[in-house]
């Protein structure tokens, strides 16, 4: 894995082959993904001028996958300029198209693929039945797992997280859901005990133990001990400002679940806030740092599944005992970087969306050596299919309560149509499983400009009544529908607006394009600002009926 290595590790091994010149080493630039933790993988591509003379042999057939998931592979991973090529080829059957499928939603996503895999188990999606743990879904980042995670406990599914613990099970999660039971009730010690000190509020064993002292000494819970060590002076002066603050902020928000004065979702994003805990991981340097942030985004996004606090901790206490016996088939849920060298007859690959995949962060911070590794990871994902690929991605994604509207990945475009199925989903009233068909005209490769996704037209979303009453629901602020629909794929679009044009869009409202880029639009919307929509989710204010 010669791709992995880093600058120490290549200095050595420059100096250990410098006078002899004996050197052989094994890699696949195309698989070099660990930037992020110092692998170089200039090493590998500057290997034959480090040593003139060095003989490459190229190793360039696959005894995995299928054609048609090797050409898909190699369509994106041809769009990399520092790479040293190759040209895989393989003596398997042709197989089926590599298929690629678009949501309205990331939970429409997961529903999606939870249905899809269960007609791959049952042998109902015209091939031999796949055993669960021949199936993946891998997904660029760990806050992915969370809809999967929900959905497969939903309808009894069985799943397993490799690589790290399960979304509810991680260090934040667990934190955050410390904070959210504590305002649900006060007394409870656990939860006490987990936050008192995260982030640090400088209490110590011996403030810890003026607390558990007058706890006892009255018979009350931790957090009432907190409250007479603050008052009969117990507990030390130099603890009284950043323990006070806390036990004011805790009552202040179990009075806020009492009276109901603002949402669950709002008083979630409040304690996070209030306490310091997003802060804390904010001003954290760590490499793990930033997915957790956007762990602690997803767990509030949850939370718009349920109408109270308390119902949502009673799913999390559900889903915690539902432990899964080891000798049962799982499907297998992982980061893209975690199946590095693993393979799977069938993979699903959800998210690839500008901004998730390719990582916007990765992208900011290295620019377009952090793009052509982010490729790299869209090829070693392909890749780790063996007969079925299904690379999917969600339209709309809601972060912190609000909807934020998605293009799909870079990525997409660059597959080679001629070994890709597009699929049609079915409408939210339309047909059921298995109404899925390829789109007509699918003729040349999907272009980023050419791309364009509308809603089905089994789903009832076009009504002109519909639109109506939307755009009016826009006028009064008014959020959108829960009920998710799926988005088709169309090529060959052109924007019909112009710049000026008054368009709009069912959840920024009212706005003028600034900018025209194919079928993608930038409008600069009365309330939301500037957002970039694909032409095909925005009306003109003239085609809207009244």
């Amino acid at each position: 894995e010669y791709q992995d290595t880093n600058v120490a590790q290549y200095l050595w091994l420059r100096l250990l082959a410098a006078e002899h010149k004996n050197i052989c080493c094994v890699g696949d630039d195309d698989q070099s993904i660990y930037g992020w933790r110092g692998a170089e993988v200039g090493n590998i591509l500057r290997f034959e001028k480090d040593f003139p003379g060095a003989k490459v042999v190229r190793l360039e057939q696959n005894y995995r996958s299928t054609p048609h998931i090797l050409a898909a592979a190699s369509g994106v991973i041809a769009g990399n300029e520092d790479r040293l090529g190759k040209t895989l080829w393989t003596a398997e059957k042709e197989g089926e198209k590599v298929r690629l499928i678009g949501h309205w939603d990331g939970e429409e996503e997961a529903r999606w693929i939870g249905e899809d895999i269960e007609a791959l188990q049952r042998g109902t999606r015209g091939l031999d039945p796949v055993s669960l743990d021949s199936i993946a879904i891998l997904v660029r980042a760990s806050h992915q797992m969370r809809a999967f995670e929900d959905r497969f406990l939903t309808i009894g599914l069985p799943y397993r997280v490799i690589g790290g613990p399960r979304f509810y099970e991680r260090l934040e999660i667990r934190d955050a859901m410390a904070y959210f039971r504590i305002v649900t009730s006060l007394d409870d010690d656990l939860a006490f005990e987990r936050i008192i000190n995260t982030p640090k509020r400088g209490l110590g064993d011996k403030a810890m133990q003026d607390i558990n002292r007058a706890a006892r000494s009255n018979g009350v819970g931790l957090m009432e001990g907190l409250r007479i060590a603050l008052d009969d002076g117990s507990l030390g002066n130099r603890y009284r400002k950043t323990a006070g603050a806390f036990l004011a902020n805790a009552d202040r928000w179990a009075m806020i679940v009492r009276q109901g004065a603002h949402s669950h979702i709002e008083l979630a994003e409040m304690i996070l806030e209030e306490s310091g805990y997003t802060d804390y991981w904010r001003q954290e340097k760590t490499p793990e740092a930033p997915g957790r942030l956007e762990n602690l985004k997803e767990l509030v996004k949850a939370l718009e599944q349920f109408e109270n606090l308390q119902g949502f901790l009673e799913h999390v206490s559900l889903i915690m005992e539902n432990e899964q016996e080891d000798a049962v088939e799982k499907v297998s849920i992982m980061t893209l970087h975690a199946a590095k060298g693993l393979e799977f007859p069938a993979v699903f690959l959800p998210g690839w969306e500008d901004g998730l995949f390719p990582s916007q962060r990765s992208m900011d911070e290295t620019g377009l050596k952090g793009l052509e590794e982010e490729r790299r990871l869209a090829y070693v994902g392909i890749t780790r299919a063996e007969e079925i690929c299904t690379i999917s991605f969600a339209a709309n994604r809601r972060v912190f309560g609000q909807w934020q509207s998605a293009l799909p990945s870079r990525f997409v475009d660059e597959l080679p149509a001629a070994h890709v199925e597009v699929l049609t989903p079915p409408g939210l009233y339309g047909g059921g499983y298995g109404a899925a068909a390829p789109v007509a005209g699918f003729d040349g490769v999907v272009r980023g400009s050419d791309l364009e996704e509308r809603v089905s037209k089994a789903d009832a979303y076009n009504s002109p009544g519909w639109k109506r009453m939307q755009a009016r629901a826009g006028q009064r602020g008014l959020g959108q529908p829960k009920d998710a629909r799926n988005v088709v794929i169309d090529l060959n679009a052109v924007s019909v607006f112009g710049l000026g044009d008054r368009v709009f869009h069912q959840k920024f409202g009212y706005g003028a394009v600034i900018d025209i880029e194919g079928d993608k639009l930038s409008v600069l919307f009365d309330k939301a600002g500037e957002k970039k929509v694909v032409s095909s989710y925005v009306n003109g204010v003239d085609d809207i009926p009244f």
